[in-house]
C-alpha cells in the first residue's frame, strides 16, 4: 500500500491531557492533535515511523531503531505517563537498506539483548505525537493501553529515527525519498511523523532567553508549510537553527523528501507559542 499519511507535530508533554489541565496555554495546538489523531485513524497505518531530535543520537549517521519495543516515561508536577511499544524491526531493515542505496549515511541502534529482543528508550520527542496518534487512551481503535504500566501490544507497530544534526540537508531529503520507497516495497499502510518544536525562544522565562528573530524564523517554517514549500527550507543555515533554538529542521526535510517522492498535500491545522518555544501541527495526504 505504500505511504498512506504524513503529519508534522510538536512534542510538548504539557500537551498530553493526562500531564497537564490546560496544556500551559497550548489548547488549539492540543485540539489540532486530536484532529491529527483522528485522521491518523481513519488512515489505520500499520506502522508509523517517527523521526525525533531527542533520542539516540549518532554523530554523522541518521540512526534507525532496531529493537523490539521502545518504552519511556514522562513525568510532570507528580503526574507520570508511560508508554512501552512494538516496534517493527523488518520495516527498520528495509528501511536502512533503502537509505543506505541512496548513500544516506544511516545506521541501526538497539539497547540490551539488541535486534528483536532489545528494548530501547523513547523520548518526549516520540511519545508525545503517538499518545495523540497512536495509542491515545481515550480514543477507540488504536488498541488497549494498560493504565498501570502503558503496555501496548495492538494497533500499528512504530520505526523511531534520530537525525544527526552534523549532516547536509541533502541527506535528510534522500532518507526521506528512501523512507516513501521502503513504503512502497513494503506493501503494508506506512505513516510518517516529523516531530518538531519551532524557536525556543519567545520568552525570557525561557532556557534559551528571548530573541525578536523567534518570531521572524517561526514566519519562515510556517509559510513553507501553508504554501505547501518545504523544501525552501533546505536554504535555512545552521547559525540560523542556532540563533533561532529550533529542533525541527532535520525532521521536517525528511518530510519533505517524503513528500517529493510521494506528492502529499498540507492541511495546516494550527501555529502557537503559548510559552517559549513555537508549536506547528499539519497533516499531509
Amino acid at each position: 500500500m505504500g505511504l498512506v499519511i504524513a503529519a508534522m507535530a510538536p512534542h510538548g508533554f504539557s500537551l498530553i491531557p493526562d500531564m497537564n489541565d490546560d496544556a500551559e496555554g497550548g489548547l488549539k495546538t492540543r485540539d489540532a492533535l486530536f484532529e491529527m489523531g483522528r485522521r491518523f485513524q481513519a488512515a489505520a497505518p500499520d506502522v508509523i515511523v517517527i523521526a525525533t531530535p531527542h533520542g539516540f543520537r549518532v554523530d554523522g549517521t541518521i540512526c534507525v531503531s532496531n529493537a523490539g519495543r521502545g518504552a519511556g516515561t514522562l513525568k510532570w508536577a507528580g503526574r507520570q505517563v508511560e508508554q512501552n511499544i512494538p516496534f517493527d524491526t523488518s520495516f527498520a531493515d528495509r528501511l536502512t537498506s533503502e537509505a543506505k542505496a541512496r548513500g544516506v549515511p544511516v545506521s541501526n541502534g538497539s539497547y540490551g539483548g539488541g535486534g528483536a529482543s532489545g528494548v530501547l528508550p523513547i523520548d518526549w520527542g516520540v511519545i508525545t505525537p503517538l499518545w495523540f496518534a497512536a495509542f491515545p487512551k481515550n480514543m477507540i481503535g488504536h488498541g488497549d493501553v494498560l493504565a498501570s504500566s502503558g503496555v501496548v501490544d495492538a494497533g500499528p507497530t512504530v520505526v523511531v529515527v534520530c537525525p544527526a544534526r552534523d549532516l547536509d540537508v541533502d541527506a535528510h531529503v534522500s532518507f526521506g525519498e528512501a523512507l516513501a520507497a521502503a513504503a512502497e516495497a513494503d506493501g503494508r499502510r506506512v505513516a510518517y511523523i516529523a516531530s518538531c518544536d519551532w524557536s525556543h525562544r519567545h520568552s525570557a522565562d525561557g532556557p534559551y532567553g528571548y530573541s525578536d528573530y523567534a518570531a521572524v524564523a517561526d514566519r519562515q517554517i510556517l509559510s513553507a508549510v501553508e504554501t505547501d514549500n518545504l523544501g525552501s527550507l533546505t536554504s535555512v543555515t545552521p547559525k540560523e537553527v542556532s540563533d533561532a533554538a529550533m529542533d525541527g529542521l532535520p525532521q521536517t526535510l525528511i518530510l519533505s523528501g517524503v513528500i517529493n517522492r510521494k506528492g502529499l498535500k498540507v492541511d495546516m491545522l494550527s501555529y502557537e507559542a503559548p510559552t517559549y518555544y513555537g508549536m506547528i501541527v499539519a497533516t499531509y495526504q
